[in-house]
């Protein structure tokens, strides 16, 4: 192929095709990745409402406001603790999220989401107090470093852990990596109308 073809080709390329992104090059091979930790997750909920009162109310997050974008369908966002959590309404009866809604099936070895805890007991009230079905168990490290964790589930059988987990070290399994821990990351600003709050 001539020159001024290849350059037609690269031209028609970058107006009407996607390039998707493949492995090699980049930063990714020369240096820590940019991310800078989770930002959200996602749900599918069969009731919005049960979903928000169940991680306002247990777990303290936040309601907050969507952009108008997403109003197009039924759902909420949440945040806290430098994380958001999105709820979508589940629509079609085809709609399924694969868990296993029944509280007495607590396995710590299914899919879950973990929460940073400084207060287990706290937490262990709480549940109590909503009579919410939990699994406890304290898992031994090295040193004497045990962490304590608490399983449950959201009203969609969503497994949720909450953990003492800064007790164990984080050490490398080979050579050393580019481990970016979560001081001085940005958050979103908080907007808020309540005298004295600062965003």
């Amino acid at each position: 192929m001539r020159n001024g073809e290849e350059e037609g080709a690269e031209e028609g390329r970058g107006q009407g095709e996607e390039k998707r992104g493949g492995g090699g090059g980049g930063r990714a091979g020369n240096g820590p990745m940019p991310l800078m930790g989770l930002n959200h997750i996602s749900r599918l909920c069969k009731s919005v409402e049960a979903s928000i009162d169940f991680y306002t109310k247990l777990l303290g997050f936040v309601l907050v406001e969507r952009p108008p974008a997403f109003e197009s369908f039924t759902g909420a966002w949440l945040y806290n603790y430098g994380v958001g959590i999105h709820l979508v309404q589940k629509q079609e009866q085809g709609q399924h999220s694969h868990v296993d809604p029944s509280p007495e099936k607590l396995e710590p070895m299914d899919n879950h989401i973990s929460f940073q805890c400084e207060d287990m007991e706290a937490i262990e009230e709480r549940l109590k107090e909503r009579k919410i079905e939990y699994l406890k168990r304290t898992v031994d490290g090295e040193e004497g470093s045990a962490v304590d964790q608490l399983f449950f589930k959201d009203p969609d059988g969503f497994m949720i852990e909450i953990c003492n987990c800064e007790n164990l070290k984080l050490v490398p399994a080979g050579p050393p990596g580019w481990i970016r821990p979560p001081r001085g990351r940005r958050s979103p600003p908080v907007l808020s109308d309540h005298p004295g709050d600062s965003s």
